[in-house]
């Protein structure tokens, strides 16, 4: 096993310190579109937690531009960032090794939410909240996107 088996898990660990719901949607997107991740994940196997998961993801979206947002390094923020990051890391690593892979996603996802909060609030005063929280988003989704994308294969039929 060398560390580059796990380079999938901590990027999703990257997206989930910007977006906390992101990488469970990107997986869900996946598994909706008939991929396969290398690691075992029967919860979003499941159509409620699979539609949950988008419903969430795009929820996330709205609901970072509202004023009242709190930042994403509160408890429930790193909670989410936690759990999402843990589940998809699990997705992305080498089949057997997803414990690791979910560590690995977790040790990216959280110390990285304080720097890109930092990134992000330097961005809020030089544009605001919702343009720079538009690019955030756009830059964010598509990297969740390719990382998925790129660790996963179409299922045979």
């Amino acid at each position: 096993m060398k560390i580059t088996d796990f380079v999938y898990s901590a990027l999703i660990g990257l997206v989930a310190s910007c977006r906390s719901m992101t990488p469970m949607a990107a997986i869900a997107a996946a598994r909706i579109t008939r991929r396969e991740t290398s690691g075992r994940l029967l919860l979003l196997d499941r159509p409620l937690f699979k539609y949950g998961a988008l419903a969430m993801g795009v929820g996330e979206l709205f609901g970072d531009k509202m004023k009242s947002a709190p930042d994403r390094t509160v408890f429930l923020g790193l909670s989410a960032r936690v759990a999402s990051a843990g589940i998809a890391g699990a997705a992305l690593a080498p089949s057997g090794k997803e414990k690791t892979g979910a560590a690995i996603a977790i040790s990216a996802a959280v110390p990285l939410a304080y720097v890109t909060l930092a990134a992000r609030k330097k961005a809020i005063a030089g544009m605001g909240q919702t343009r720079s929280g538009l690019i955030e988003d756009t830059l964010i989704v598509a990297a969740g996107a390719a990382v998925v994308f790129l660790a996963t294969r179409s299922k045979r039929l």
